[in-house]
């Protein structure tokens, strides 16, 4: 089941695998960023002007991130209705959630 295809290429568990090493690839980019930053900070002028952009970068992080994950989500209620039920078809609600999900991440780039 965590193995079938759910697009071209990905199965289940792959996206899991990649929401994960995501995750831990922006921690390191985001601290790598803090501490070349860091220096750079040398009063309060300085901070007004660093802080906001490593804000900035850490919520387009996070977003991307939660988006991936609302995915993961309705992909597996799909795979489990599958399983329980033997119809895997999405509710109107899920496929709209799948498409917002969708725009919002093409948005962002």
């Amino acid at each position: 089941m965590y193995n079938d295809e759910i697009f071209r290429g990905k199965t289940f568990s792959e996206l899991l695998n990649d929401i994960y090493k995501n995750s831990e690839k922006k921690e390191k980019q985001i601290s790598a960023l803090i501490r070349e930053l860091q220096p750079m900070i040398k009063n309060l002028g300085d901070a007004t002007i660093v802080v906001p952009l490593i804000k900035e970068y850490m919520e387009l992080a996070i977003k991307n991130d939660e988006h991936l994950i609302k995915m993961a989500a309705i992909v597996q209620r799909s795979m489990t209705r599958t399983t329980d039920t033997g119809d895997g078809g999405l509710t109107d609600e899920e496929k709209k959630q799948l498409l917002q999900s969708i725009q919002e991440l093409e948005d962002d780039k």
